[in-house]
């Protein structure tokens, strides 16, 4: 073990600890804040220290994505659909213990190894759940995002309700846009009770994994004897 300048002693550096102490600084400032300067500052080491465990920042990032990735854990046991819904549910606390990192899971150019394993054991649970290969493809894709946690939204109306003077205007241009924005103050008598990033989350989910179901189902009748 190490000796610092101040006389305490320090873990010797590896990719494990840079990489952690990285996921620690990226949820203090989010990721564009990174550097390799400040992490090095962080470590209390020298920046060339660090090309040692990571060539450069893109490195960093994916490491950074297989931490996080890997602290979902595997999946529980049961029929394959509430273990898929459990699973992505983790999968979502963990990212939302993490905020940056769904922007930096959709700006890989290709997955990285610990998402590639993800989605493989996800995809395994289709095939074990009794899904075609065609179908387990078409369900990847539709669940997209969600496997890991997060979705990308075309809009946002999880925020406090619009001063109605704002809506009047906004109607006189886009009417359902802002009947819908009206609305999300949000009836919590509504079929899935009140509107926020969490029920919208869940409410989703839940109708993409009932449809998947009914489409196995159907499948699975098509090919009895």
């Amino acid at each position: 073990m190490k000796q610092s300048a101040d006389g305490t002693r320090r873990a010797p550096l590896s990719r494990e600890r840079v990489l952690r102490a990285a996921v620690a600084f990226a949820d203090g400032a989010g990721t564009d804040a990174i550097s390799m300067r400040k992490l090095a500052q962080e470590l209390g080491v020298v920046p060339m220290a660090l090309y040692k465990h990571v060539a450069n920042k893109d490195e960093l990032l994916d490491g950074m994505v297989d931490l996080v990735v890997g602290e979902i854990g595997p999946p529980g046991e049961g029929g394959w659909q509430p273990t898929m819904r459990a699973r992505v549910l983790a999968a979502r606390r963990v990212l939302l213990r993490h905020p940056w990192a769904a922007g930096v899971i959709q700006s890989r150019t290709s997955p990285t190894p610990a998402v590639l394993g993800y989605l493989d054991s996800m995809a395994g649970l289709f095939r074990a759940g009794g899904f075609s290969v065609g179908l387990t493809h078409h369900a990847m894709h539709a669940m997209g995002s969600r496997l890991l946690g997060f979705s990308q939204e075309l809009f946002d109306d999880t925020a406090a309700t619009p001063d109605p003077a704002v809506l009047r205007q906004l109607a006189r241009a886009y009417p359902h846009i802002a009947e819908i924005a009206g609305a999300a103050g949000h009836d919590e008598a509504s079929t899935v009770g009140g509107c926020d990033d969490q029920a919208e989350f869940e409410f989703a989910l839940d109708l993409l994994l009932d449809g998947l179901e009914r489409l196995r189902a159907a499948e699975q009748l098509t090919q009895e004897p």
